[in-house]
């Protein structure tokens, strides 16, 4: 199996909004802001290739939306997930699967792109993309309070070439998808085999940087913020018991974590790493 990570540039958002209840003098130690309270936040995505299969998670935000829109995200970097799989010798149009983790606009946006005349073109045309079916029915059918995250112009082209999800099942071999309903009902978390004795969990949104391993540190995006704490249990006792490394979508500084509890209830980051030491340690 041949993982690489693609980092499709950075975006900022609101530190009280990615760390929820807890205070600013404490999260801003961990992660400095702007003036506007705005944190830097990675856009990166997994490639794996095995058993014939080229597949991504995820697509970072694209570039289709306005300037108004894009004003309050102030982006850099690249844009495209096509230039980024380009960069890293990679044929965008040899993908064969996407995973979509949920469809939030800046985790399915990059998935569609419009063309000199203002089409909506797929990114990765030759791709099956693969979904949780009731985050489908939520994005396009959104509440009110996840609306601005689900974009019409990003989930309505794809429509033609999503295959459903159901929850806890997998269409692949060595990827368990773990569906939680935390952040939003739906979102679907690759367990990654890498070998008989190593697993790779993709984080997303459910610990969207290494400083949200804490227990309490939860986003105030999330839908059911008690049912994400619940989730987040689970999952550093497994990683703990199993010896699992997260990989973190949205930390800009970490992007390989390895976690350990000095004591019942606590979890901690342990170690970083990036993908590639990690890979090496595995062989």
């Amino acid at each position: 199996m041949k993982l690489k990570s693609i980092l499709l540039g950075s975006f900022k958002l609101d530190g009280g909004a990615m760390f929820g209840v807890v205070p600013k003098r404490i999260w801003s130690k961990l992660l400095p802001c702007d003036d506007q309270n705005l944190c830097t936040w990675a856009l990166r995505c997994l490639y794996i290739e095995y058993e014939g299969k080229k597949m991504l998670i995820d697509t970072g935000m694209g570039n289709k939306q306005d300037a108004k829109f894009f004003s309050y995200y102030q982006p850099s970097g690249k844009s495209s997930v096509r230039e980024a799989l380009l960069d890293e010798n990679i044929d965008p149009q040899a993908i064969t699967d996407v995973i979509l983790t949920h469809l939030h606009f800046d985790h399915v946006g990059g998935a569609v792109y419009y063309d000199q005349s203002n089409h909506p073109m797929l990114s990765l045309p030759n791709a099956t993309y693969w979904v949780n079916a009731s985050q489908w029915q939520n994005a396009i059918s959104p509440n009110q309070r996840e609306k601005a995250s689900f974009l019409a112009e990003n989930i309505v082209p794809l429509q033609p070439f999503i295959k459903f999800v159901q929850a806890h099942k997998s269409p692949f071999n060595q990827i368990d998808l773990i569906k939680v309903d935390g952040h939003t009902e739906g979102m679907i978390l690759p367990l990654i085999h890498v070998s008989k004795t190593k697993k790779l969990f993709y984080c997303a949104d459910l610990f969207p940087s290494a400083h949200h391993i804490p227990l309490p540190y939860i986003m105030a995006y999330d839908m059911q913020p008690l049912v994400t704490l619940r989730e987040k249990e689970a999952m550093l006792k497994m990683a703990v018991s199993q010896d699992i490394a997260f990989f973190f979508e949205h930390d800009i500084q970490h992007e390989v974590g390895i976690v350990h509890s000095p004591k019942p209830g606590k979890y901690e980051l342990k170690e970083s790493l990036s993908l590639q030491e990690w890979l090496l340690r595995t062989q």
